[in-house]
């Protein structure tokens, strides 16, 4: 039993013991069907940070590792009614390394203790070490992991299973090209050798980003990969789906559809995922804002959007007016430095998690409020967006204008993003008209839930903005081109919009917005509806 080969269960049980834990187990009856598989035994998942990857490590560790007895501990989850519950339980010899620490203390030692050792060879030491304690009847000849996991296979007959979190810290962390070629060929030794490969019955590998097409690819090529853009089986396991976030809601007595609005908006394979640390604070909390920017930082959106690309800057106007836009996602060798497209840069932030992908329609899009503030903060003091973050920060007084029915500041503040929309995209199309409204009135986002196309009475409004504080009044927004604000009011009472705020027992504002093409200005008559 040691820290990083077989280790014991404690950090899974810790996180069992919060009483917080979302069954994830039967990710063991999936990798349990690859154990000894050539084909896929190899696994390598890449999420975001804060996915839930190193609970599922953590849990893998406490299944498999000899050094556990987790019978008692898997017994009130899923997997114990698997009929492979008991055929691998706490039967093989694990590595399990966790990078992004290790390379932690080592950035922690001294010059002169890092001149001595490179990363790999000190991060071998460790292992090594707690191999030579663990098997003191084996002769080992080198000093490599690799070799030591084929000599424990030679003279003992004992396979292993490796685990490895943050395989790609170092592409992150963007070392010096020798100190990257030594990690290739630890990564070579342990995955490419044909002699040591009957020795590894399964290695599971987590990271953030896909594994790197032009260097670090011939590496791994033996692995299947499991991403944002492709999760295939894996996309349950990893994230919150809206089942348990339903179920977290009700235990905790949240508001479901407030906690949607927040933190869904990923699409993985038709199934809809939260992510999971977000929603277990709101939980804890009972407070919904943004946390993600505790584990990672907007700063990472700003650098990429300041590289301006072609198209770059029109395509998130667009996404911050709610709407999707095309990508490419086959460009990207998922590298931090080597981007040279918008279709790129779109990409990597897909699979950070600051962009949500459509499959379907090969589009990305802006996943929910938490990621919109961490967009907002990105697009504050770039000169590029100046004028973006102006409509944005004045969204606010545009709600209480409208709240106060006051027709001529709304229109007024509509041309004003009007000019600046038109000016990046063809703003003389419904499309661009439905995303000019939604961002002029960004700041709403954070008092209600807003609907596109809600299906009401005869037909669909076109936005419905309905309040989480009931003491304030409903908007039903109905949008018209080269026609008339009253034409707009007599749709949405001819069509009975109202019907979509049946339930409702605040107050609902009609609001009749036309642009006029021509003058390249807008008109708003606003009513209030008495049932």
């Amino acid at each position: 039993m040691g820290t990083y080969l077989n280790p014991n269960n404690q950090n899974f049980l810790r996180q069992v013991q919060t009483g917080r834990y979302v069954d994830k187990t039967m990710l063991i009856d999936e990798t349990n069907r690859r154990i000894d598989d050539p084909t896929f035994g190899f696994i390598c998942i890449s999420r975001p940070r804060r996915f839930g990857k190193s609970l599922a490590e953590d849990m893998l560790a406490a299944y498999y590792s000899k050094g556990a007895d987790s019978r008692e501990l898997f017994a009130p989850y899923k997997i114990a009614k698997s009929a492979s519950f008991g055929q691998y339980l706490n039967k093989f010899n694990v590595v399990k390394m966790d990078l992004n620490a290790m390379y932690g203390k080592w950035q922690g030692l001294s010059l002169e203790e890092k001149a001595r050792n490179t990363f790999i060879g000190y991060l071998s030491q460790k292992i090594c070490a707690e191999f030579k304690a663990g098997f003191p009847d084996v002769r080992f000849a080198e000093t490599s992991l690799a070799d030591y996991i084929q000599q424990v296979y030679a003279q003992k007959g004992e396979s292993f299973i490796v685990i490895i979190d943050e395989y790609d810290v170092l592409v992150r962390e963007q070392v010096p090209e020798e100190e990257f070629k030594v990690y290739l060929g630890f990564l070579n030794s342990l995955f490419k050798n044909a002699e040591l490969r009957p020795a590894i019955s399964l290695a599971y590998l987590t990271g953030i980003l896909p594994i790197m097409k032009d260097k670090i690819q011939s590496k791994l090529n033996t692995f299947c990969l499991y991403t944002m853009l492709d999760p295939s089986k894996f996309t349950d396991y990893v994230g919150f789906t809206q089942d348990e976030v339903k179920a977290i809601c009700e235990r905790y007595g949240l508001d479901y559809e407030l906690c949607k609005s927040w933190y869904d908006g990923y699409r993985l394979k038709n199934v809809e995922v939260y992510n999971p640390e977000s929603v277990i604070r709101a939980a804890v909390t009972n407070e919904f804002r943004s946390y993600w920017s505790g584990t990672s930082s907007y700063e990472v959106v700003a650098e990429k959007i300041r590289m301006n690309f072609a198209g770059t800057k029109e395509a998130v106007i667009a996404m911050l007016g709610g709407e999707k836009v095309d990508v490419n996602v086959e460009k990207y060798n998922n590298t931090m430095t080597e981007i040279n497209s918008r279709d790129e840069v779109f990409t990597f932030l897909i699979h950070l998690g600051y962009l949500a992908y459509d499959e379907k329609e090969e589009q990305c899009y802006i996943p929910n409020r938490e990621i919109m503030k961490e967009w907002q903060s990105a697009i504050e003091n770039n000169e590029d967006y100046a004028e973006t973050d102006k409509i944005i920060k004045g969204s606010k007084q545009l709600l209480r204008d409208t709240l106060a029915m006051d027709e001529a500041a709304v229109a007024q503040a509509l041309d004003t993003a009007h000019i600046h929309v038109s000016s990046n995209r063809n703003y003389n199309n419904e499309y661009s008209l439905h995303a000019t409204i939604y961002l002029a009135y960004i700041y709403a986002i954070n008092h209600y839930t807003i609907v596109k196309e809600m299906s009401a009475g005869k037909g669909y409004a076109d936005i419905v903005y309905i309040p989480f504080d009931k003491t304030k009044s409903a908007l039903i927004v109905e949008l018209k081109r080269n026609s008339s604000t009253e034409s707009a009011l007599n749709q949405i009472r001819g069509k009975q919009y109202f019907d979509c705020l049946a339930g409702w027992h605040g107050g609902i504002l009609f609001v009749g917005v036309n642009y006029d093409a021509e003058t390249k200005k807008h008109e708003c008559k606003i009513e209030r509806f008495v049932k």
